[in-house]
Order: C-alpha cells, then structure tokens, then sequence
C-alpha cells in the first residue's frame, strides 16, 4: 500500500500553457500556447519540471494553469493584475521604509517641488500611488497649492491619513484610498505626480495605472512628474558573480563538481540579478539609451543598441538602469533628473544585471549590435519579459549571434 501511495503521488500532474513561451537555454522546454504538459516535479515556485511530446525542461510556472478551459467563466481567479498581493505589499512598512530612506529618490523629490514651488501656487496636485505621503507633504510645507489629491490603493492610506493630520496639512492634502482605474476625483489636476518606476523602469507596470489617470484627471497643458524617463544598457563584466554562482562548481573542496553548473546556470542565470552594483570598470563600452519614455505620449518598449567595445574583457552580460527627468514649471527652469546609473549615488532600485548563459571574450575595436524588448506577460501583467538579441562582430571576423529571454515576476 505504502509503494501505491508513493506511486500515485509522484504521478505527474497535466497543466495548461496559457502563452507561449521560448526557451533560453537547453534545460529549458519552450511551448505554445494552448499545449498540454506533464509537470514532474515543482523544485521551486518560479520554476517547474515539465514534459511536452516526450521532450523534459524547465519551464515558469506562471505561464501554466490547470484546467484552464474550466475556468474560463471562473470569475474567482485570481485578478491577473495580482491586487491583492501588490497592494498588500504596500500596506506593510517594509517596502516603504526601503523607499524612504532612499535618500538619492527621496531628496529629488523634494528638490522638484522646492524649485517649482512658485508655480505650484494655488495650483491642483495629484500625487498618485502616494504611500505614506511624502511627496503630497513636500508639497504642501514647501509650496502653496491649492489642493493635493494623495491617492494610494493600498490599507497604507489609512496611515497616511493620520500622517497628514500629525504634519497640520489636512487642510491641503486629502487622501483618497482607491486604484487609479476605479478614481474619482472631484476636479482635474494642474500636476500629476508619481513615483512608478521599478526595477528596470517598468517592472509591475505601474506605469500604466500613471498614464489612465494622466487621460482621465491631467487638464489640457498639465505637467507629469516624471515627465521623460530613459532606461540604458551596458554590456558588462561580472566576474565576482560569475565565479560565485558558476565557477564555484569546478573544483570545492577539491572534488570536480561541474555537473552541476548546467543546473547552475539554470538556476542563478535564467532570471535577472536584481539589486546588482555594478562597478564603472566593469563596462565594456559606454552606456546608452536603449528606450526613451515621452510621459505625454504612447511609445513601444523596446529599443536598438550598438556598442563599440574600448577594451578587451570577458563579457558576462548586460547592465541596465534608468533615469527620470522632471521638467520645470518655470520659465528657463533647469531640469530635475533622477539617475540610478553606477556614477551616482545609489538607489534602493540599484541596477540589473542579466547574465549571458556562457560568458564570451571581446576585445577592443568589437562591437555588440542587437536590440532589447520589453513585453507583459499576458497572464499576470505585473509581470514582464526582458528579451535581448544581441550580435558581435569581431576584429578577428568572428560573428557570434545569441538571443535570451528573462521572466521577471513578483
């Protein structure tokens, strides 16, 4: 009875595919939307064992569902936009004490509303996704608008209420606690400001909540806080995480482990290394823009690159980071700029690092042509997919073409 018993928990369970997904490396099993797989073990919550046509790999365990035709009518699904486990998130102190003390973030804005604090007279403010209030309470201590509209989703509005009311501001700021997309508000606002960006600019989307309100409560000529943003990238050296997460295996304690660095790879490498510092030397070329965000506007998220490679190096991988620009309300004004980038001051968001499965060497004189794509996951859109395609020609007349894509989810 007990060998059954066994049996029949380890009999694979058959999952959905809700999208399609590529696969980056051989360990892993691509699919197409639609196709049934044989998932054989769940080693971890991001990523499962699954089969497909006789075929075994890795595959994201959010791309996957049971009985999805079932639940087409099931309207108790979880929300695809994960609400209650964004917003829950931000109705604890942890993420907002890593925001606030933040220094680099904190003080530019501040130093926005400081040098715009005359035109912010009598004017109407909404500062969206508000937290604890800073930025609302910035406003209302450091320039003379008429109101601010403090909107926060989360049970942090509770709270930020009774900060507002501790900081004698009640009678400038009202806070309103609800998502942008459900929000009314009882006139349009002058300003709209917001502190949106995630790691790699556009992780969790909240962008998108940002740019309903700015169609739904920006009056004609009103101003975005950030008004531009950017996101750049740099092909990098990363021997410090390389050796720990990959060399490792060659040789501990003297014993040859290097069967294990397939798994390695797999594991460490597939998804993007948040909160990764990057040394300055570590850069094989210099920087550039690969997406450039215009806050008035629609763009696509994505981008081309070329590098010129000025010295030789093993290229693990690509950094990325971003900045944000705030335009002056006043005439000739200088523009604020927020920059997350290794030559200034660190930012909780730091940058990101996505790590190449196999490292190449490169020398002076190279370059890396390619292109960089961001997409939401069409099943759970906080969630996105980094892919880049990168080509390098060699002053040796070596060309080496590779293509990669990153999951990044909550």
């Amino acid at each position: 009875m007990q060998a059954e018993k066994e049996e029949e928990e380890a009999s694979p369970e058959e999952y959905v595919a809700l999208c399609d997904f590529t696969a980056s490396g051989s360990e892993q099993l691509g699919f197409s939307t639609g196709d049934k797989l044989l998932v054989h073990a769940k080693p971890s919550a991001d990523w499962w064992w699954a089969e497909l046509q006789g075929v075994i790999g890795y595959v994201p365990a959010s791309y996957l569902r049971q009985d999805a035709a079932e639940d087409e009518d099931d309207t108790s699904l979880e929300d695809p936009w994960q609400d209650d486990e964004y917003f829950g998130s931000y109705g604890t102190l942890r993420l907002h004490l890593e925001m606030l003390s933040d220094r680099s973030r904190t003080e530019t804005y501040r130093q926005v509303i400081v040098s715009n604090s005359a035109s912010l007279r009598n004017k109407v403010v909404m500062d969206l996704g508000c937290g604890t209030g800073i930025i609302s309470l910035f406003c209302a201590q450091l320039a003379q608008p008429s109101v601010v509209y403090a909107v926060e989703a989360s049970s942090m509005a509770e709270h930020t209420r009774q900060l507002v009311k501790q900081n004698g501001c009640e009678e400038v700021v009202t806070v309103l606690q609800g998502r942008a997309e459900e929000l009314e508000l009882p006139e349009q606002a002058d300003i709209l400001v917001s502190e949106w960006m995630g790691n790699c600019l556009l992780f969790e989307f909240m962008v998108e909540s940002v740019l309903l309100a700015r169609d739904r409560w920006l009056r004609d000529g009103g101003v975005m806080w950030p008004s531009s943003a950017a996101l750049t990238l740099v092909p990098c050296q990363a021997d410090n995480y390389y050796s720990e997460k990959m060399a490792f295996w060659e040789r501990p304690y003297g014993l040859d482990f290097t069967p294990l660095q397939p798994l390695a790879q797999q594991e460490f490498f597939t998804k993007p290394k948040f909160s990764h510092l990057i040394d300055p030397k570590d850069c094989l070329s210099a920087p550039c823009d690969v997406i450039c965000l215009n806050m008035y506007t629609v763009q696509e998220m994505e981008g081309e690159f070329k590098f010129c490679v000025v010295k030789p190096g093993v290229f693990h991988g690509f950094t990325a980071w971003f900045t944000v620009q705030f335009e002056s309300l006043e005439a000739g004004g200088a523009t604020v700029e927020l920059d997350t980038g290794p030559n200034s001051d660190p930012t909780h968001w730091k940058q990101t690092l996505f790590m190449l499965d196999k490292p190449i060497h490169v020398y002076g004189g190279d370059s890396i042509r390619g292109n960089i794509v961001l997409r939401r996951n069409p099943v759970w859109r906080r969630h996105m997919t980094v892919t880049l395609h990168w080509n390098i020609n060699s002053s040796s007349d070596n060309c080496q073409v590779g293509t990669k894509s990153f999951p990044m989810w909550r």
